[in-house]
């Protein structure tokens, strides 16, 4: 096995051409990117909530006024924002120089995730999400992430939280004597239970999503609804009037209603929230994925033991999480490997090259292959396995898609590709890729779409 390889494919993005040469420490050069200061995201041209709120009302005002033209105009305003996103967070994979730390934005993204196939709304704000409520925290403390993604408008509009209403709270009551109840919501309760936190094995019930979907009423988006005014800014807010009252149980403890947390209101949700993430199955359930992630589609339990007694003991610091992950034997052995989806395909097909101009036709790539940034089928994320990227049909469009890459690219020598995976003495790709009969493009292509480059 090549640590250094495996350092740059799979904890980074992908090796570049050159790379393997410069990379004196792989291990320290891991370690040395969770430990450096935080970096500028970029993002400061990128769209604003402001900015999302006022396309927004531009979109109900063309709609008020029943212009074709109008909404169009709107609507394609709206798409602009969203494809200005999609172009700067692929563009910032494919030329970051902390490839493990964007990996790491990659995984919590997905793990805690919205789909801008969703909604309007969530396509509008998936991008920020990613950029205010994921990157920052992705070094600091589990539940300061969970809080961030549970506040933000993208997830309050995805999982439908924004309109979740207490059914004894006074707008229940209101809405209840005028025949037009709304109800209670349970759609983010369960994920934040049995994906973002707990696990499906973690021990929760009906009763307790049910219990924890009342807790969190009130937590909604200013300026989201229908009655909103124009260029009012889509944020958080908690609205009493939605929240149900009195004391919920969740998982033993009690919030709300006298009960020995504080009071009622938005602290009720923020308490159990940080409970949730704090207790040890969400530490197991965590370091699992962590682990399937870095290392292996198919681990024994034990080897997820040591990353998920980091995440209990250091209180979910992400940091020191990242660097017992760097540390997993499993994720060094040449035992265990890992199948790139799509995404990750690309994203390293383009670094291997120092691709610096990102191609305006990757997004449309993306979708091709069926992993669209932000836009999962459901709550669960992306799948992280092979399975599902791997049949006959995805093989053989990428296989495809390489070619088209491989035309444009100026490569003299296309046994470069060598030098960015882990290929052993008598595998037959030396010779293919040395030979002169095939054209240089078609031999570009057969290394980076064939077997090898599939894997990190």
């Amino acid at each position: 096995m090549n640590e250094r390889l495996r350092a740059l494919n799979r904890f980074g993005l992908g090796a570049r051409i050159g790379e393997v040469e410069e990379l004196d420490a792989p291990r320290r050069w891991l370690h040395d990117q969770v430990d450096a200061a935080p970096s500028d995201d970029g993002g400061d041209d990128l769209p604003t909530v402001r900015e999302i709120g006022a396309a927004f009302s531009g979109l109900r005002e063309a709609q008020r006024s029943r212009s074709e033209d109008a909404i169009a105009d709107a609507r394609r305003g709206l798409r602009e924002l969203v494809a200005t996103e999609v172009s700067a967070a692929f563009a910032r994979r494919v030329r970051s120089e902390r490839p493990f730390v964007e990996r790491l934005v990659a995984f919590w993204s997905n793990h805690l995730c919205v789909s801008a196939s969703s909604k309007q709304q969530v396509a509008a704000f998936a991008g920020h999400y990613e950029r205010t409520a994921i990157r920052p925290h992705v070094l600091g403390r589990f539940e300061d992430l969970v809080m961030a993604s549970a506040k933000h408008p993208a997830m309050l509009f995805y999982l439908d939280n924004f309109q979740s209403i207490g059914p004894d709270s006074l707008a229940g009551r209101r809405s209840a004597r005028g025949g037009n109840a709304r109800g209670l919501n349970e759609n983010y309760a369960r994920e934040l239970l049995e994906l973002h936190t707990l696990g499906v094995d973690g021990g929760c019930g009906q009763d307790h999503v049910e219990a924890l979907a009342r807790t969190l009423t009130g937590w909604t988006v200013a300026g989201g609804g229908p009655a909103a005014r124009d260029g009012e800014t889509m944020r958080f807010a908690f609205r009493p009037i939605l929240h149900e009252p009195g004391a919920k149980t969740v998982l033993g403890t009690s919030y709300g209603g006298g009960s020995r947390r504080r009071g009622g209101g938005v602290e009720e949700g923020e308490e159990a929230i940080r409970d949730l993430c704090r207790r040890p199955s969400s530490s197991r359930s965590v370091a699992t994925q962590l682990v399937l992630h870095f290392a292996s589609d198919d681990l024994p339990a034990l080897a997820v033991v040591p990353v998920a007694v980091v995440v209990q003991e250091s209180r979910g610091d992400l940091r020191e999480v990242a660097h017992a992950v760097v540390e997993l034997d499993e994720a060094w052995t040449t035992r265990h490997r890992k199948f790139r989806p799509p995404q990750e395909w690309l994203v390293a097909v383009l670094r291997a090259f120092r691709v610096e101009e990102v191609p305006e036709r990757a997004p449309g790539v993306l979708r091709q292959l069926r992993h669209s940034l932000w836009a999962p089928p459901s709550p669960k994320g992306y799948e992280d396995t092979q399975g599902p990227w791997s049949d006959p049909d995805a093989l053989m469009n990428r296989a495809e898609l390489a070619r088209s890459i491989a035309r444009p690219m100026r490569i003299r020598d296309p046994r470069v590709v060598l030098s960015v995976i882990e290929v052993e003495d008598g595998d037959p790709l030396h010779d293919a890729l040395g030979d002169p009969s095939i054209p240089v493009r078609d031999r570009v292509a057969l290394g980076i779409g064939g077997p090898t480059f599939q894997w990190r």
